[in-house]
């Protein structure tokens, strides 16, 4: 979920993936959806022989046959019961196929904060497309913002159809698809304590005070990934065959007693500055208010 970030969306971004419309009652939005998320580089591994460093590469081998089967007689197939499968065809993967209507119809706007963050998935950026798009855009973009409500409904991306919400991050509409209901699993098997139950007053207010010292304005950029960049340092290092050192992890006393942990917690820290004026925080949209 992205609301309450105030993204600077670029002027030169990329071409629009996807273009259609937002519709609400009577009025429709011409928008396009273009990625939030910028594709990161990722570390590519292969698997190797040892002995030789060879690439090691793995066959489509049919066991029952004990041959090697090339792709012109690979099919999908859907296992209905232990050992046996339906044959699934293209023609039947496309009568599945729900039509695209490019258009995103808001079904009903709900309180953000009634929607847990579990149930978001990818978020996309819209912008108006074509003449007179932008005075709708921004009026239905305020009139959430105002409301503390998002838009839920249904739009087709790559012929799957896909439950989403529109909702204001700063200047933008920002569209994150979501994850249907039954797709959730539930928490009630679960071995959970109950709610305001395993804990004392005494320990309730030490934690309390070590939230507040750990508190402060969300920073996005202070997080890094720090495994990827020692892996790639440590992968640098073997090319140039210099000596890998690894850093040292840090050694955290172990702390068996609730109460003790929560005491040297905040004996090594220091108390949380008060926020400036005009930083006060904003709930999150998407997480549950407190009770």
């Amino acid at each position: 979920m992205v609301a309450g970030i105030a993204f600077a969306v670029p002027q030169s971004m990329a071409r629009a993936l996807w273009k259609g419309s937002i519709s609400f009652g009577l009025v429709t939005v011409p928008i396009g959806l273009v990625a939030a998320i910028e594709a990161r580089e990722q570390l590519a591994f292969h698997l190797l022989h040892r002995k030789d460093g060879s690439r090691i590469k793995q066959k489509r081998f049919c066991e029952k046959e004990d041959v090697e089967v090339p792709w012109n007689e690979v099919v999908k197939g859907y296992q209905h019961a232990k050992g046996q499968y339906v044959v699934v065809s293209d023609e039947d993967f496309d009568r599945a196929r729900v039509p695209a209507t490019h258009t995103f119809e808001i079904r009903r706007f709900v309180p953000a904060s009634d929607v847990e963050d579990l149930y978001f998935e990818h978020p996309y950026y819209t912008r108006p497309e074509g003449r007179g798009a932008a005075k709708p855009y921004a009026l239905l973009r305020d009139a959430l913002a105002e409301s503390g409500r998002i838009g839920i409904g249904t739009i087709v991306l790559r012929q799957r159809e896909h439950l989403a919400a529109l909702e204001p991050a700063g200047r933008a509409l920002v569209l994150t698809t979501m994850r249907f209901a039954h797709e959730i699993r539930s928490s009630e098997a679960l071995d959970l304590p109950g709610l305001g139950q395993g804990w004392t007053d005494k320990e309730m207010k030490l934690a309390r005070q070590l939230v507040e010292s750990l508190s402060d304005a969300w920073d996005p950029t202070e997080f890094r990934d720090t495994y990827t960049e020692v892996l790639r340092g440590v992968i640098e290092a073997k090319i140039e065959g210099e000596e890998i050192v690894a850093p040292e992890p840090p050694r955290r006393p172990r702390v068996t007693n609730l109460m003790e942990a929560l005491q040297r917690s905040l004996a090594e820290r220091p108390l949380a500055k008060a926020p400036g004026r005009g930083a006060a925080r904003k709930s999150r949209p998407g997480r549950r208010k407190a009770a």
